[in-house]
């Protein structure tokens, strides 16, 4: 590898830091497009005289220009058909003339059908799961730290710790920004997101860890690191290249309720990717030459990345 990843940390530092405020202020502005899951809706239960697809009612709910976009479909009364007669839609809260309105229109353009029950309900993902989402969170960072200290040292794991946020903000603002709606699915994207940058972090820092035991003592942090990201950066890209295939065909080839879940994972194993590489080691260069310049020498300690107390 010749481009010297730690060796342009300030431009890492700047155009992360400009996407992090950038998100701050978007999350602060725009706030959350939270789903029918988080926020309640309107049930529309009916029964068609002929059997429809999802794909069908969907283009019909979609076109009818009354913000329906994010509505779950369901086909009711069967396990393994592609169209059944009766079919659920779950959607935002509408009032009574528009639900009318949309019964109306399915009827028309879907060759006629029944209205079995109009109900407004509740949220499904109500404040105190979001709680307990937050917390579980909380704890798996607790955790992750943890273990990192005892395996490598709490430098490293401060480190991989701020590159996780960055990850999750990037998510967070890019949803902010565009006005994305978050549902369901939203929360297990995110953690899915929180497990592929410890694992990307975690592989560059035990070679750095091996590379620690083999190095000369007069070789830099920079070199150090330099070397590590040189060892370990095929791993990385061919890792990401094969989630970004995976989650690629989901979103663009899967079904509309699984776009938003793949669209979260793919900027965050792209933004995870990135801060690994990137962001994680050259804020550990930067910490541990802060340390080494009140120390003495800016040499590597063979012993200091293993045994350094947390």
């Amino acid at each position: 590898m010749r481009f010297n990843i730690v060796a342009h940390k300030k431009w890492w530092f700047t155009l992360s830091s400009v996407l992090v405020i950038f998100s701050i202020i978007s999350i602060f502005i725009n706030g959350f497009n939270f789903g029918i899951d988080y926020t309640g809706g309107t049930i529309l239960d009916m029964q068609f005289k002929q059997p429809v697809t999802v794909s069908q009612v969907r283009e019909v709910v979609d076109q009818s220009n009354m913000d329906l976009e994010n509505s779950v479909i369901q086909l009711s009364g069967v396990s393994d058909q592609d169209s059944s007669q009766d079919v659920m839609i779950r959607m935002r809260n509408l009032s009574s003339d528009e639900s009318k309105a949309i019964a109306d229109q399915l009827s028309n353009k879907l060759g006629g059908a029944e209205v079995k029950r109009t109900e407004s309900v509740g949220a499904v993902i109500g404040s105190e799961v979001t709680k307990n989402a937050i917390m579980s969170l909380a704890v798996a960072f607790i955790a992750l730290a943890a273990y990192i200290t005892l395996r490598f040292e709490y430098k490293i794991a401060l480190s991989a710790l701020v590159s996780i946020l960055h990850d999750l903000i990037m998510v967070l603002g890019f949803f902010s920004f565009f006005h994305l709606e978050i549902d369901a699915t939203f929360l297990a994207a995110i953690l899915t997101v929180v497990g592929y940058s410890m694992n990307e972090a975690v592989v560059i820092f035990d070679r750095v860890r091996e590379n620690t035991r083999t190095h000369r003592r007069t070789d830099t942090y920079e070199k150090l690191a330099y070397d590590s990201i040189a060892q370990s950066i095929h791993r990385s890209i061919y890792t990401l290249t094969t989630v970004l295939f995976a989650c690629g065909a989901l979103h663009f080839f899967g079904g509309e309720s699984t776009k938003n879940f793949s669209l979260v994972m793919l900027i965050g194993f792209i933004s995870g990717a990135y801060s690994s590489i990137c962001v994680d080691t050259s804020l550990w260069v930067v910490w541990k030459n802060h340390t080494s310049n009140r120390r003495g020498p800016k040499a590597v300690s063979h012993d200091e990345t293993e045994e350094e107390p947390a």
